[in-house]
């Protein structure tokens, strides 16, 4: 944790949270919206929506959650010979009735986003699918753009961006560090 730069702490996480909360109702209103989390910290992110939402609306929201291990494009690039952590999906609902918004923690290249949208339709077929990233931090290799935005962080590419919440590191906050100064699970 040392030469990190705080960006995001707990209060300013749950803000974000609240506000991208009610973008989503306002953004779908009349709608039938479901969320999904990217395992691990976009999972914790959607649960922590889904709880928000489930107080903004009226109908149920449905929370669900995918591992995207095996959709990733550069698995043999990071696995460097490591088996890739694999975690359950859960996504219990009819995916066809729903505009589904797909929550993940940090956007940077997009390939996470683009494996997350190609698990989502093995699950069916949504009637749409919307982005919410706690942090986007730029430097894009895929064309994709988020619907809902925490908060933009222009970073080098030499830079991390770590984001740890409660439920796996203790605390909840958003730093940006020197590449390799931490890494995350």
């Amino acid at each position: 944790m040392q030469d990190e730069n705080p960006v995001l702490g707990a209060d300013d996480m749950r803000r974000t949270l609240v506000r991208i909360a009610h973008e989503i109702v306002e953004r779908n209103a009349g709608e039938r919206v479901a969320i999904v989390g990217i395992h691990r910290r976009g999972a914790i992110l959607a649960a922590r929506i889904h709880e928000l939402l489930t107080d903004l609306c009226e109908a149920p929201v449905p929370l669900g959650d995918i591992d995207i291990a095996f959709y990733r494009d550069d698995l043999k690039l990071r696995s460097a010979g490591r088996q890739p952590v694999v975690h359950a999906s859960h996504i219990e609902f009819p995916i066809e009735d729903y505009t589904v918004v797909l929550v993940d923690d940090v956007l940077y290249t997009g390939r996470t986003v683009r494996a997350g949208v190609e698990a989502i339709f093995d699950y069916g077929r949504p009637r749409r699918v919307q982005l919410a990233v706690l942090t986007d931090r730029g430097h894009r290799e895929l064309p994709v753009r988020p619907d809902y935005v925490g908060k933009n962080l222009p970073t080098a590419r030499s830079e991390r961006v770590n984001v740890r919440v409660q439920e796996l590191d203790g605390v909840d906050e958003v730093t940006i560090s020197p590449n390799g100064a931490e890494v995350l699970a």
